[in-house]
């Protein structure tokens, strides 16, 4: 009987081929979290920080002069969001509700509350730091001036020293003027019949030597601050580049704000 030969379906340059394909087909069908995406060039974005959890003050602390201890309740949670409320012939200094944590390149988004009732000025600080022996808060001001909104979103140095506006440059408080408001620019009052129980956008990048805000969507200060946010004012503070963030009733007058949604993305990349 004659014995026939068995061929193969395939020549080895054909199963080689296969086999390459085989494993190509296997590498990008791997799972997320794989080896495969472990290499050095991988973009990972930052985790999104929630700075308050909508029911306590978990995570801040309030700073003021001894004389205010009575007064560190004026910081408090109310339906969902952090809120001051001074009354009527209440004489206090600066009473800060500050975050733990410190930050240097990040986005902070912030719903704000306001009202036409409040003769008050308020703040978010940035890059800031609070002295103990002092009792003063030095760094940067995100302005929120209830009386005059127009002045929402500017950039005042509340560093000792310093202590000018940023943006605009216009130097001591009194020099900012309406004017130096961004055209279109718009703030809403909670009390207002025209828009009841209204919250406003805030923004603030603080990248690098950079710090801008926007108010509603609308473009307010873009500062950069070499040369001063690291001059020897703030360096002897260690304030400008990195630091807490606070939230702040000014001395005098009655005041009502209320602050929710605090999210905080930091900027891995950025340049200083």
């Amino acid at each position: 009987m004659k014995k026939h030969r068995r061929v193969a379906p395939w020549g080895e340059k054909e199963l080689a081929r296969i086999t390459t394909l085989l494993l190509i087909l296997l590498l990008f069908s791997m799972p997320r979290g794989s080896v495969a995406e472990e290499g050095p060039c991988d973009q990972v974005q930052p985790e999104v920080i929630q700075l308050f959890d909508g029911q306590t003050l978990n995570g801040w602390v309030v700073k003021c002069k001894p004389q205010d201890d009575d007064k560190r309740g004026y910081w408090k949670v109310v339906d969902g969001a952090i809120t001051a409320e001074v009354p009527l012939g209440s004489p206090h200094n600066y009473i800060w509700l500050m975050h733990e944590r410190e930050f240097s390149d990040f986005e902070l988004s912030v719903k704000v509350q306001t009202f036409s009732s409040s003769t008050g000025n308020s703040g978010i600080q940035v890059r800031s730091r609070y002295d103990d022996q002092a009792y003063y808060m030095d760094g940067p001001q995100i302005d929120i001036n209830p009386p005059g909104p127009w002045r929402c979103g500017f950039i005042y140095d509340e560093t000792r020293g310093a202590q000018i506006w940023l943006w605009p440059d216009v130097g001591r408080p009194a020099n900012a003027k309406p004017e130096h408001a961004p055209k279109g620019w718009k703030w809403f009052h909670a009390d207002d019949p025209a828009s009841p129980d209204a919250w406003n956008d805030l923004r603030i990048v603080c990248d690098g030597f950079r710090i801008q805000s926007f108010v509603n969507g609308i473009a307010v200060a873009d500062y950069s601050g070499q040369g001063r946010l690291d001059d020897a004012a703030h360096r002897l503070r260690r304030v400008g580049l990195t630091g807490h963030i606070a939230l702040q009733i000014h001395p005098g007058g009655t005041l009502k704000i209320r602050f929710k949604d605090l999210l905080l993305r930091p900027l891995h990349n950025a340049q200083k």
